[in-house]
């Protein structure tokens, strides 16, 4: 189990063994890398995702693949290529005693710069403010549960010296209500009301963005004051927006919300996070409530009486990613997001929904008379959110919490809605699959999820558990608004079975809008914000119930040129310039099959020779 670590003692004696590692960390080398080695490691999963995507998914990078990525680079580079076990249990039990007994949180900070610029992690300037950024947070969570030795040499010397097993296997608590016998949803009358749903999610709102800057600048983030020109050879950013590691300039968003007629009218409005720009190593509190309050003003004064319904992103905290369980008090804990979260929103949610958003950032509340909305704070899910080292098992009660809502809409006969940040394929594994157990048992209610997250058009389906054959549910993963990275901006409409007594409130159709930035940076021109497609008519689907998505994958499984359609939406009609071939084909379709995290099952079915670790590393990586 996670392990809850009380106040160092005091005044305690000193066994012969804690004494062989103080002159063992007195070697400069080792005690360099020890005590270094909690952040470089913590601060390695924000960046990586910072380098540009390419054509090809990469393969989903959980805690052990970061930490196996590194390990060669620390061997090398501190002359450890004959590391052996002992050695390195007594370095990681040397690195926990340090920490929590005499080492301050500005040197083992400064101590992870030096590694951070020797590995080559990110340029000079982006690792002085990473880690300090980082610093405190990071070394906080390391004391209070840090690496076992076995779990972090298994890592770095390999299987033989111990295994990752931090984020151990739990099970939510279902009621002893018995499940009720599936009843797929019905195509509704001709003629019965549709509400149209816009979803926004990804913003990105960059505030320092600049025109004419250098696009394709040496920090994780360009088009901005600190990205420097462009050389003479190549054009810098465009007006409003451009294709490359960029996020947003005000004017666009104000442009999309603006541009929104054609489009609409609206019911009601799905926002799914992720406000602030990519800067995530030179953010303030301050920055961050910046962003949230200058865009959800935005959003009022563009939807006007629209109703409203946002969830959490991973890049609203700052350190980003950081999300505190509620257990977690003072200073460090989530409240100040939290709170101005519900200063900002509550002409939107009920007064129980503004209490739980206060306590962990989700809630639940009834736009209509029989649909329930759930919104799901998905970074308690997040393999980047270091906080959860120090306990996974359900964080914040979340889905014992979402237990007992879906179980309160079966018995009043509701259906519901789940909007939420990161989809449920990219969670930690226990989180993900007790996810998927929920759907699972509640197929009648759930009519519908909604995420963002991964920057692209894509969804996932869900099976039953018996068989993993029966498609009984679909999370729809809508594109981003912002360009990063490389991409038009974007938002997405749903065709929604309407408000009316017997409604399904299933997803009918969906609508994607974009702006091409090539057309609307031309010089004279001004953004035009156009339909890319809509899904039923381009794909051939008889309707948007699961069946007809699980049957679209294995179509373009078969047929290339449809998938080269799905290709094209998938990057919102601005795809790689490099072809996706076979393997990025099949890591493409699998992840539309993939709604339970680390689980290759479904993928055999695509590739029916591959074995179960063929299968798994098709699963691609989001973008952001």
């Amino acid at each position: 189990m996670p392990r809850h670590r009380g106040p160092p003692g005091q005044g305690r004696p000193r066994w012969g063994w804690e004494q062989r590692l103080d002159s063992f960390l007195r070697v400069p080398s080792l005690r360099l890398l020890s005590m270094g080695l909690a952040l470089t490691l913590a601060l390695s999963d924000p960046l990586v995702f910072w380098a540009p995507a390419g054509a090809h998914p990469l393969p989903a990078q959980g805690h052990p693949a970061k930490f196996s990525r590194i390990a060669p680079q620390l061997r090398k580079a501190f002359g450890w290529w004959n590391l052996s076990c002992p050695v390195c249990k007594g370095l990681f039990t040397a690195l926990d005693l340090g920490l929590k007994e005499e080492v301050s949180v500005a040197w083992v900070g400064s101590v992870a710069i030096k590694v951070c610029k020797l590995l080559k992690i990110a340029p000079p300037a982006v690792c002085q403010s990473v880690v300090r950024l980082f610093e405190d947070d990071v070394v906080d969570v390391w004391t209070r549960s840090v690496l076992r030795p076995s779990e972090a040499c298994g890592l770095l010397v390999g299987s033989s010296c111990g295994h990752w097993d931090i984020f151990e296997s739990w099970n939510i608590s279902l009621p002893p209500v018995p499940k009720p016998p599936p009843q797929p949803p019905r195509p509704p009358a001709p003629g019965s009301p549709v509400s149209r749903v816009l979803f926004l999610t990804d913003l990105h709102w960059d505030h320092d963005y600049l025109e004419g800057t250098d696009p394709n600048c040496e920090n994780p983030l360009c088009c901005r004051q600190d990205s420097g020109p462009p050389p003479a050879s190549r054009p810098g950013a465009g007006y409003w927006g451009e294709y490359s590691k960029c996020d947003l300039p005000l004017r666009t968003l104000e442009s999309l919300l603006g541009g929104l007629g054609p489009a609409g009218p609206f019911e009601m409005v799905y926002w799914t996070g992720d406000i602030p720009a990519h800067n995530v190593w030179h953010q303030s509190r301050q920055d961050q409530l910046r962003a949230l309050t200058t865009v959800t003003a935005l959003v009022k004064k563009f939807l006007g009486p629209v109703p409203v319904y946002p969830a959490v992103g991973n890049h609203e905290s700052t350190p980003v990613n950081s999300f505190p369980p509620p257990f977690i008090e003072g200073n460090q804990s989530s409240r100040w997001l939290y709170d101005a979260m519900a200063e900002a929103w509550e002409p939107w949610l009920p007064a129980e929904a503004l209490r739980t958003l206060r306590i962990g950032g989700f809630y639940a509340l009834s736009p209509r008379p029989g649909l329930r909305l759930i919104s799901l704070n998905m970074n308690f899910c997040s393999r980047e959110n270091f906080w959860l080292l120090i306990n996974a098992t359900d964080p914040a009660g979340q889905l014992q919490w979402l237990v007992g809502e879906l179980q309160a809409a079966e018995d009043r006969g509701d259906k519901v809605h789940i909007i939420g940040h990161i989809p449920p394929g990219h969670c930690l594994k226990s989180w993900s699959w007790n996810y998927y157990r929920i759907v699972n048992r509640y197929e009648n209610t759930v009519a519908a999820q909604f995420f963002g997250h991964t920057h692209v058009d894509e969804f996932e389906v869900f099976y039953d558990e018996e068989t993993l054959s029966r498609p009984l549910s679909v999370a729809f993963l809508a594109p981003s608004a912002t360009t990063y990275i490389s991409l038009n901006p974007g938002y997405r409409v749903y065709q929604i079975d309407g408000n009316y007594s017997g409604s399904s409130h299933v997803v009918l159709d969906h609508e994607t809008y974009i702006l091409n930035l090539t057309q609307a940076n031309e010089p004279g021109a001004t953004p035009h914000w156009q339909l890319l497609y809509r899904a039923l008519e381009t794909y051939g689907l008889p309707n948007a119930l699961p069946a007809a998505w699980h049957d679209l994958v294995y179509r373009m499984r078969s047929d290339t040129r449809l998938f080269q359609t799905f290709w094209f939406l998938y990057h919102k009609g601005h795809p790689p310039s490099e072809p996706c071939g076979t393997p990025c084909r099949l890591a493409t379709l699998c992840a539309q099959l993939s709604a339970r995290s680390d689980n290759p099952a479904l993928c055999r079915h695509l590739v029916p020779e591959a074995g179960p670790s063929d299968a798994q590393s098709l699963r691609p990586r989001p973008f952001c």
